[in-house]
């Protein structure tokens, strides 16, 4: 027998194998952005708005524009009071007074009754005479003075004050105020005024 020609007959040639795809990722989880509700605009102008009548829809505009103005007007009126109201009370005449002396002002602080005050506060200062007359002892914190109501009235305004000091360079009759005071009365560029004023209550010293 002949043996057989390795080269009449090649050897066939094995197929190859196609890649196998590779498994599918898992769906991405949500952010938190997209998990938020999305409220959705509303429509403008509203459907029940566009199906109203030309008529009720005047009305209703000017309606809402009264509304605003009468608001304004208000508001406005309201403002205006607050600004421009003034005190004007009689100065009353049953604990001594009226006194006529001269206004002026000061910055106040710590004073002589044991008070620390600010321009913004209703406050003055008496003279030096009638609060050392009026003293009882060595401190001045007891004085009776401090703490006493004192109406002020210049013109068509008035306005009542508390004593908390001591007034150094001020004449029996004058007063010295915080510059929240002054103002109600007089402009601060004039600096001294003549003013009238009384005791609120009966006073522990007489002013001559």
């Amino acid at each position: 027998m002949s043996t057989p020609d390795p080269e009449a007959h090649p050897a066939t040639s094995i197929p190859k194998r196609k890649p196998v795809p590779p498994p599918p990722l898992p769906p991405a989880a949500p952010t938190i952005d997209e998990l938020k509700p999305h409220p959705q605009t509303p429509k403008w102008p509203p459907a029940k708005w566009t199906q109203l009548p030309k008529k009720k829809k005047r009305i209703f505009l000017i309606s809402i524009a009264i509304a605003i103005l009468l608001l304004a007007l208000i508001i406005g009126l309201a403002v205006g009071l607050t600004r421009h109201s003034k005190q004007n009370l009689p100065l009353p005449t049953t604990n001594g007074g009226p006194y006529t002396g001269d206004l002026t002002y000061y910055d106040p602080a710590l004073g002589s009754c044991g008070i620390t005050s600010s321009n913004s506060d209703m406050v003055c200062a008496v003279s030096q005479v009638l609060f050392d007359a009026a003293s009882t002892g060595s401190n001045p914190n007891a004085n009776p003075l401090c703490g006493m109501k004192v109406r002020l009235k210049r013109g068509e305004a008035s306005v009542d004050v508390t004593v908390v000091d001591r007034c150094t360079g001020c004449a029996v009759k004058d007063l010295d105020v915080s510059r929240g005071v002054f103002k109600k009365l007089a402009d601060l560029d004039l600096g001294r005024v003549s003013v009238d004023w009384a005791w609120l209550e009966q006073a522990p010293v007489s002013v001559r």
